[in-house]
């Protein structure tokens, strides 16, 4: 296994299809027209546009499968901002099971017999929140949280093709807390959409399903609470997907406020709406590395196709 570590710098939902053939099988954008596109670090086409400032780009591999996921992590704030990653023909199968770590498994020249969470060993221990004690013993009960699970942003679902790329799933940075009721309910069933619908389902050897999530950080406003040791708990979480089949695209999104309660049977097209939204709502910019002229069209899609061409009139 190995990790890199970027330098630093610097849902809900839409969709489009429209032809592009500037980019490569990697997914990476190699045209001009490109005003707000990153640097070549991060130019791979699931990178949201990278902050700087405060923050540093994680990316996190295996050598057997490469990317596993990326994230900006601020250090200001000790929170990450988002976490990247994509579906691949490569990446997409099941081979791990997250169970298999209760056996008893040796991984990263540790011995597990339970979920390996951990510290990143990418970014400094003190702006991580505690492995154990500071989700589960932090609460919030006025608005309904007795405590906060240790909530995925890769879910480690979405990461079982090896043992490698699943435990790199259990890092601390990737954890944000959430209220069961929401990890477990309408988030879950959020995930196993992007996850079950799409990500699997990808079989064109050109074909990629790219995935940004996190919750909100920035703003005041879009801050729930603290837990105890004052790291953040989001007031909103989000999704925006891309899909590119050959040198087609559409695009996606989910954004869903943290309430901890059961919401799991809503419609998932209730919380729909599209890119350009969603970055009005974040302040990220989402899919930047796409010729201007493929993000503005995938940004500004109506939500009535989105929802038609993401099958999601009945979920």
């Amino acid at each position: 296994m190995k990790r890199l570590c970027a330098l630093p710098l610097l849902l809900i939902a839409m969709a489009m299809t429209i032809a592009c053939s500037s980019d490569d099988n990697n997914g990476t954008n190699t045209a001009s027209g490109n005003s707000n596109a990153n640097p070549a670090p991060y130019a791979s086409l699931e990178f949201p546009r990278v902050k700087g400032g405060n923050s540093i780009v994680v990316t996190h591999a295996t050598a057997a499968l490469g990317t596993t996921y990326s994230l900006e992590w601020d250090h200001q704030l000790k929170a990450q901002r988002w976490t990247c990653y994509f579906f691949t023909k490569e990446n997409k199968d099941k081979k791990w099971y997250r169970d298999n770590w209760k056996k008893g498994i040796t991984w990263d020249g540790k011995y597990w017999t339970g979920d390996p969470f951990q510290k990143d060993p990418d970014v400094p221990y003190a702006e991580q929140p505690n492995v154990t004690g500071e989700f589960s013993g932090s609460s919030y009960p006025d608005k309904g949280f007795s405590y906060f699970q240790r909530g995925h942003i890769c879910a480690s679902e979405d990461r079982v093709a090896s043992q490698d790329a699943n435990g790199q799933t259990f890092y601390m940075t990737n954890m944000m807390p959430q209220g069961d009721q929401f990890n477990d309910k309408i988030w879950s069933k959020m995930e196993s959409f992007v996850r079950n619908d799409w990500g699997r389902k990808i079989t064109g050897a050109n074909d990629t399903l790219f995935v940004v999530k996190g919750g909100t950080i920035d703003r005041e406003n879009d801050i729930l609470c603290r837990t105890r040791n004052g790291f953040i708990v989001p007031r909103y979480f989000f999704m925006a997907l891309l899909l590119k089949r050959n040198d087609t695209f559409q695009a996606m999104a989910f954004w869903v406020e943290h309430i901890n309660s059961d919401h799991s049977n809503d419609k998932l097209s209730d919380y729909v709406l599209n890119i350009k939204a969603l970055e009005e709502k974040t302040g990220i910019d989402f899919f930047c590395n796409l010729p201007d002229i493929t993000e503005q069209a995938v940004e500004n899609q109506d939500l009535a196709t989105t929802i038609r061409l993401w099958n999601l009139n009945n979920k």
